[in-house]
C-alpha cells in the first residue's frame, strides 16, 4: 500500500477508536462484545491494519450513535480504496477501460512530468509497439484479450501533443530505446517515431545514458500531471499520489533525474546507435 494510503487508513483508524471511546466503550473488546466481532478485527481496524469496509462504517457509526458520520467515513474509506488500484480490478474485461480512464487527466493537465526506465512512454510510442505492450498485459493478468481496441484508445491520447499550451517533460532511461517489445523492425520503429516527436516545441526529450551518474536510484515509473496527481505503477497495483508533500518529493525527484540526463543531439546519437542495434539483430 501506498504510504498516502496508510496514512489515510491509520487516520480513519483512529477517528473511528475516537467514537468508540466517545460512546463510553473503554476497551476494543467491549466494543467487540456489542458488535459481535472479533476483537482482533476491532484492534486492525483502529491502527490501521485493516481496511473497514462500507458495511463496517455502517456497523460502527450506529453502535457509536454517530449516524451522522456514515455517508462522510464512507466516502473516506472509497477514497482509500482508489490510491492502491490492483491492476487485475482496473483490467476486468479488458485493458481497453484503463486506457479511457487516462484521457480526461490528459484533458486537464498542463504540465507534465513523465519518467520511464524501462520502456517508451504510452503517448509517443507506435500502434504496433504498443500492442505488443498490450498483449503481454494480456497474458500477465490473464485478462480477455482487446489489444486492438486497448491501442486504439491509447493512441487517442496523442491529440493532447497537439492541442492548447500543454508541455510535455518526458524523461527516458537508455535502456527503454533497448527494451525489446516486438521484434526489431517494431523497436526501429518506435525509434524512428521517437526522432520524430522529439522535433515538436512542447515536447522535451531527455535520455539517461546507461552510464550517466545518477543524483538519486532510477526507481519505479511515475507520471505527474501539473501539480496535482501522480501515477506510480507496479506489477500489481497503480497507486495514486495526490497528497502536496509526496507530489513534491516526486517533484524533487523528476528534478534529480534530469541532471544525468542528455538532450537534443546527445539524444538523437543515442536513438540512431540503438536503431543500428536493431538493424544488426535478425528478423526471423
Amino acid at each position: 500500500m501506498s504510504n498516502q494510503a496508510q496514512e489515510a487508513r491509520e487516520a480513519l483508524g483512529a477517528r473511528l477508536r475516537g467514537f468508540r471511546k466517545d460512546a463510553g466503550f473503554a476497551s476494543g473488546r467491549a466494543f467487540a462484545l456489542a458488535t459481535r466481532w472479533a476483537e482482533s478485527k476491532v484492534s486492525r481496524i483502529e491502527n490501521g491494519k485493516q481496511n473497514a469496509s462500507e458495511e463496517d462504517i455502517r456497523t460502527w457509526c450506529i453502535a457509536t450513535n454517530k449516524q451522522d458520520q456514515i455517508d462522510d467515513l464512507i466516502a473516506t474509506v472509497r477514497h482509500i480504496d482508489e490510491l492502491w488500484l490492483e491492476w487485475r480490478r482496473q483490467f476486468q474485461g479488458g485493458a481497453e477501460k484503463r486506457q479511457s480512464k487516462a484521457i480526461p487527466v490528459y484533458a486537464k493537465t498542463k504540465v507534465f512530468r513523465i519518467w520511464h526506465p524501462t520502456l517508451v512512454w504510452g503517448t509517443v510510442q507506435t500502434s504496433e509497439y504498443a500492442a505488443a505492450t498490450f498483449r503481454q498485459v494480456v497474458d500477465f493478468f490473464d485478462i480477455p484479450d482487446d489489444t486492438e481496441a486497448a491501442t486504439a484508445k491509447r493512441l487517442e491520447r496523442q491529440q493532447y501533443l497537439y492541442q492548447g499550451d500543454r508541455i510535455f517533460n518526458v524523461l527516458l532511461a537508455e535502456q527503454a530505446l533497448y527494451t525489446n517489445f516486438g521484434g526489431p523492425e517494431v523497436m526501429k520503429g518506435q525509434l524512428d517515431r521517437l526522432l520524430a516527436v522529439m522535433r515538436l516545441a512542447r515536447l522535451s526529450l531527455g535520455i539517461i545514458p546507461r552510464s550517466a551518474p545518477v543524483h538519486i536510484w532510477p526507481g519505479n515509473s511515475f507520471s505527474m500531471f501539473d501539480d496535482k496527481l501522480v501515477l506510480v505503477e507496479t506489477y500489481s497495483a497503480e497507486f495514486s499520489v495526490t497528497q502536496p508533500r509526496e507530489i513534491e518529493l516526486y517533484a524533487k525527484a523528476f528534478a534529480l533525474l534530469q541532471q544525468s540526463a542528455v538532450y537534443g543531439t546527445a539524444v538523437r546519437d543515442l536513438i540512431f546507435t540503438a536503431i543500428q542495434h536493431f538493424d544488426r539483430m535478425p528478423t526471423d
